[in-house]
């Protein structure tokens, strides 16, 4: 089982999602707690400036950026918007 870490800006963001994504991403949670390759989840590895974060989906347009904190534990950082979430992962944590 993988340890998850919840970072503020995730929280505060979390909170903000419309309800149906909030229910969503609970039920993902569990599934990333178990394994965060899921089919499920569509984890994906970024490139670029982003080249360590992960994101996964909770819909077709809502993302989760998460990264690796050791073997056995990750950080979700941000959701957001697939439009802007990755501009914003960029501006904040690089």
């Amino acid at each position: 089982m993988i340890q998850v870490v919840f970072g503020k800006d995730f929280v505060k963001s979390a909170k903000k999602l419309p309800g149906a994504q909030q229910k969503k991403l609970a039920s993902l949670l569990i599934i990333l707690s178990q394994n965060c390759y899921h089919s499920v989840l569509h984890t994906k590895p970024l490139s670029g400036v982003l080249t360590g974060f992960y994101s996964f989906r909770i819909t077709r347009d809502w993302r989760v950026i998460f990264q690796f904190n050791s073997v056995e534990a990750i950080q979700l950082l941000l959701i957001g918007h697939r439009k802007d979430i990755y501009k914003v992962t960029a501006r904040k944590f690089t």
